[in-house]
């Protein structure tokens, strides 16, 4: 029997006992594990680590990502298992990371806007989108973060988000401007309107109520951004979500620019 199914559950117990939640890496190496069973392998080596990583095309930051989880989990075993070879640094090229996109004011009032458009013209959609985007503008808020805020985590009465869960396990408080507070609450008024009994716990939600979904998210950021001509219309790269984040920490007076940008067209 291949012993590295039940040492990768082990691994896993002993990360999240030091507080990390490794859902991702633990769905990324059940499948390294699987790999590894095909081909009737025990030991993890350098070669079969690089193979298993690089069998995306194309994918180089997402090869690194996989690497530094084999790298962990070979570490761990390296004291039961000699043999085991823990895959260095360097072992794949050099990635560079995308330049930040800078949006202008106007760019962000036509997304905004375009995202307004989108059908139905009587469905919560476009209402869901021109909200979310407004709020990532003005706030500097991670997308994750925004698609996880749950209803009590957003208080319209004080302006207030509560964002738990970040990037490095801890919680904040992120004030909002007066004019986003308001818009946010006529989305919420919207929402309930729309899906009584509400669906979801969370304050962003689909068409039906349901979660929204990064990878949904993402596609529907596409189609806008070929629509007002940020990117080509055949084009997979350009400004990102996560841009948002740039145009939100360069803003001279955050509290007039939410103004500006977060009001009905």
């Amino acid at each position: 029997m291949n012993a590295l199914g039940p040492a990768l559950g082990a691994y896993v117990a002993m990360r999240r006992g030091l507080g990390y939640k490794f859902r991702h890496q633990e769905k990324s190496l059940s499948d390294f594990v699987r790999f590894m069973e095909a081909r009737g392998a025990t030991v993890i080596t350098r070669n079969l680590a690089l193979e298993w990583v690089t069998q995306l095309p194309d994918r180089h930051a997402t090869w690194r990502l996989r690497l530094t989880d084999v790298r962990g989990f070979a570490r761990h075993l390296l004291s039961a298992e000699p043999r085991t070879e823990v895959p260095p640094t360097g072992l794949l090229p050099g990635l560079s990371r995308p330049r930040p996109y800078l949006y202008s004011k106007k760019e962000i009032t036509e997304l905004l806007e375009a995202a307004l458009d989108l059908p139905p013209a009587d469905g919560l959609r476009g209402w869901t989108y021109y909200c979310l985007l407004g709020l990532l503008a003005v706030s500097g808020l991670r997308i994750s973060e925004a698609l996880s805020l749950r209803r009590e985590e957003v208080d319209l009465e004080q302006g207030v988000l509560t964002i738990r869960g970040t990037k490095f396990g801890k919680s904040r408080l992120v004030p909002i401007h007066c004019t986003t507070r308001r818009v946010l609450m006529q989305y919420a008024k919207r929402r309930d309107r729309q899906l009584c009994p509400p669906r979801s716990p969370y304050f962003f939600v689909a068409a039906r109520g349901g979660r929204l979904r990064p990878e949904r998210v993402r596609r529907v950021f596409r189609r806008l951004s070929r629509q007002t001509g940020l990117r080509g219309p055949e084009e997979h790269t350009g400004p990102r979500l996560h841009d948002f984040r740039h145009y939100a920490e360069n803003l001279i007076m955050p509290s007039k620019e939410a103004e500006s940008i977060h009001h009905f067209v």
